[in-house]
């Protein structure tokens, strides 16, 4: 059993934003992975599938990002789930890398990313895989202009290349799912 976490805020308005890349990405691995829709549970959106011989649950939390560790930790309750930390994959936004570009680590520090730093205090652990999804810029803003700048939307050219990237990564992420070192070696060579 593999569990992938896309990370974002859960209003209507923060759909599109960079804050959201990893719900974004997560939302396209939902659209080819399964015909199914997400449930609504209480703490999050989740959805069970099949990838080759490999059951999939992909989870998007549906408290705020700040809390999407406790949100997290709450749904793996509700569904009894008791994953290994590295069955796990969190998809998100990162300042740290320039836009476009997409990263994968493992057993790594939140890096100051309050979303993935919730879910290392509520998994008690930072032993999980990550798939860092590139929204940085040369001159980063600093104060509100940050936060504005997070939760601005996808401009459409960059929309195309958020699409064109998941694509290309697309067959390392099913990689993963049986191979997470292998997977990580593509993506990052691709980057």
């Amino acid at each position: 059993m593999k569990l992938i976490i896309g990370l974002g805020n859960p209003e209507e308005k923060y759909i599109k934003t960079r804050h959201n890349a990893g719900e974004f990405y997560l939302s396209k691995l939902r659209n080819v992975w399964s015909e199914k829709d997400f449930t609504e549970g209480k703490n999050a959106l989740w959805l069970e599938t099949k990838v080759g011989k490999e059951k999939v649950f992909l989870i998007f939390p549906n408290q705020f990002m700040n809390n999407s560790g406790e949100s997290l930790k709450k749904t793996l309750a509700n569904l009894k789930l008791k994953p290994k930390p590295g069955d796990i994959l969190v998809m998100h936004d990162d300042l740290d890398i320039e836009f476009g570009r997409i990263k994968m680590s493992f057993a790594r520090s939140s890096a100051g990313h309050n979303g993935v730093q919730s879910i290392i205090k509520n998994l008690k652990t930072d032993k999980f895989w990550r798939l860092r999804i590139g929204i940085g810029i040369k001159k980063k803003p600093d104060g509100k202009k940050m936060i504005d700048f997070i939760l601005k939307k996808f401009k459409p050219e960059e929309e195309k290349t958020l699409n064109k990237n998941f694509k290309d990564i697309l067959p390392s992420l099913e990689t993963w799912l049986v191979n997470p070192s292998r997977a990580m070696s593509e993506i990052n060579s691709k980057n």
